[in-house]
């Protein structure tokens, strides 16, 4: 093991418990972000422009959330390549959104109801996109119950402040 460090960009995590951690630590980073993004739409006056910056801000988020996800592969259990799968499904969805999200923005017109209208779209692309992770994150943790995947996700510290943050509202 030892040759194999420092060649290379990254590894993969090599125990269910460092897949876990390096899943729930990306969620963790990408609701962070977004979390700030949505704030930063909130009690001022809304412009094309501002609408733009939080749009960009969104996608710079999420697209570093769905590449770490991706180049976590799967989790080295037996439900390994369904977890993938969940993950692989999860992106698709997410770079779903982040496509409706860019037409709005792109179709928002300088006036009160084009921003209006994209803040709209806005708002239910954030809530699905959150909604989608979430249950993702769900479905991972009772892929093998009982089962090492189930125990990584249960003593994974990133996990655990995930959990206990998942009932603030953002």
């Amino acid at each position: 093991m030892l040759l194999a460090a420092g060649c290379g960009k990254s590894s993969k995590p090599e125990t269910a418990q460092d897949w876990a951690n390096s899943f729930c630590s990306s969620v963790s980073t990408w609701k962070d972000s977004v979390t700030t993004t949505v704030n930063s739409l909130k009690g001022g006056s809304l412009t094309k422009d501002s609408i733009t910056s939080a749009f960009d801000d969104f996608k710079s988020a999420t697209k570093t959330f769905t590449s770490d996800v991706k180049n976590l592969g799967k989790p080295p259990t037996k439900s390994g390549d369904q977890a993938k799968q969940d993950v692989d499904n999860l992106t698709s969805q997410v770079d779903d959104s982040v496509a409706a999200l860019q037409s709005a923005v792109n179709n928002a017109s300088a006036g009160a109801g084009g921003i209006l209208s994209a803040v709209s779209v806005a708002s239910t692309e954030f809530t699905k996109v959150k909604t989608e992770v979430q249950s993702t994150l769900q479905n991972l943790q009772q892929l093998e119950p009982g089962g090492e995947l189930q125990q990584a996700f249960q003593q994974s510290d990133s996990c655990k402040s995930l959990k206990s943050s998942s009932g603030s509202s953002s």
